[in-house]
């Protein structure tokens, strides 16, 4: 018999939670030979989102519910639930309905031919042109700098095999970049093209804000271009300034040229070094902090009230309360 981990992260879903288990557990309802667990990471949620989830678990017993003791960010969180699954594969789809669970047989099929990822490619997305656009050219972006392949147009809705979940359970990563972490690992991995559907109900968790946040996160995970681009552009500046300072003299002591005092221009080159030692500088603390958070362990999920999940599931911190 397989089992299956599906994997749902939530924070302030009440709107939604009911309606999502109702759907997934359709799904898995109509699968034969296939047992499943389904695990809910609520991110501390500061509606009713955990009640429910209370209720849902007491109701069906494939449900194991992890609630955080703070909000510790959404790759946190996923990555939580997948060091947390049990089963040969997991499935990780978003609470607010946009990834169809009614694809989950699609994605076992492709699961058995031998993929030990398969992943949604999104086809159409229900994002303003603008915002749609934005996130095309982030995924191509990645993709041309990152010497890992990460498949462009693919989000969150993916299935992973066994192989990939031991794998995750073996990182320690504090801000961690799914999607690239699992790409990144390589093995068989297929696509399928699928149409994003709208939100259901409730507000978007994830502002361009976030999204941003999530792009940079992306970046320095998984590129080392903004470090190269600054000893790039440092050579270049160096070089520039090598040869004004040549014509200078050449024009100074073979010409005898006689330069005005230049105030105004040296005014702006430096102000214009100031801007690029601030930007590196800024650049650099992106990977020192990232250091910081892997030393410090910040970051790492505490467990507040687990449902349904006697004992330790995952080698991270836990203090569960239930």
């Amino acid at each position: 018999m397989t089992l299956i981990s599906i994997l749902i992260p939530c924070f302030n879903e009440e709107e939604n939670i009911r309606n999502c288990h109702a759907r997934v557990a359709a799904v898995l309802d109509g699968l034969k030979d296939v047992e499943a667990e389904i695990i809910f990471t609520d991110n501390h949620s500061t509606d009713l989102t955990f009640a429910i989830l209370r209720e849902i678990a007491e109701e069906d017993p494939r449900v194991r519910v992890f609630r955080f003791s703070r909000n510790v960010g959404y790759q946190n969180s996923v990555m939580f639930a997948y060091k947390a699954a049990r089963g040969d594969c997991a499935i990780q789809l978003d609470s607010d309905l946009q990834d169809p669970p009614e694809l989950i047989p699609k994605m076992l099929d492709l699961w058995r031919q031998g993929n030990q990822v398969v992943y949604g490619i999104r086809r159409s997305l229900p994002d303003g042109p603008v915002v749609a656009a934005l996130r095309r050219a982030f995924y191509w972006f990645i993709d041309r700098v990152s010497p890992d392949e990460l498949p462009r147009n693919a989000g969150e809705f993916r299935l992973t095999d066994r192989v990939i979940l031991d794998q995750i359970r073996r990182s320690e990563d504090r801000s961690p970049y799914m999607r690239g972490m699992i790409s990144a690992m390589g093995f068989r991995q297929a696509g399928f093209d699928y149409d994003r559907a709208a939100r259901v109900a409730g507000q978007s968790k994830f502002p361009f804000r976030a999204m941003l946040g999530l792009a940079v996160d992306g970046l320095v995970n998984h590129s080392l271009l903004p470090l190269r681009l600054a000893s790039t552009v440092s050579l270049l500046a160096g070089l520039l300034t090598f040869l004004v300072l040549l014509g200078y003299l050449v024009g100074k002591l073979l010409f005898g040229q006689e330069w005005p005092p230049g105030f105004a221009t040296l005014v702006v080159l430096l102000l214009m070094s100031m801007t690029l030692n601030a930007m590196f500088l800024g650049i650099l603390g992106e990977y020192i902090g990232r250091i910081f958070l892997q030393t410090k362990n910040i970051n790492a999920p505490i467990v507040e009230a687990a449902l349904n999940a006697p004992g330790p599931v995952t080698p991270l911190r836990m203090e569960a309360a239930e």
